[in-house]
């Protein structure tokens, strides 16, 4: 999608801070963070959101990504999560499929 700003980013056509990069996905660090870590994971070819005929390659490589993430920012034994929004009701304010790997910090109760 041309005007999509995730497609740009995940195929350098703007530049970010990239965390982990491989040939189906992309994972760059969220410009307006909610936790100390805030690395957005998304899929190079444009997906609207995650029920939208998402090969399963695809999102195995999604998936994969965020150990690579979690490796790359050490918050894999402390713990993170992995949030997607689907859809404006849900909060979903770039729709193109990301997920959104928060960490480094204790999380408690909070919602993204």
């Amino acid at each position: 999608m041309s005007d999509c700003i995730f497609c740009k980013i995940a195929n350098h056509e703007i530049e970010s801070n990239y965390v982990y990069e491989d040939d189906l996905v992309c994972a760059f660090k969220d410009m307006n963070p909610q936790a100390p870590v805030h690395v957005l994971v998304v899929p190079k070819a444009h997906y609207a959101n995650i029920v939208d005929n998402v090969p399963a390659d695809v999102l195995e490589a999604m998936a994969a990504a965020v150990g690579k993430v979690a490796d790359a920012c050490g918050i894999r034994e402390s713990g993170f999560r992995v949030i997607a929004n689907t859809g404006d009701d849900a909060g979903q304010t770039v729709h193109h499929l990301h997920w959104h790997v928060l960490g480094g910090a204790n999380m408690g109760e909070r919602l993204l």
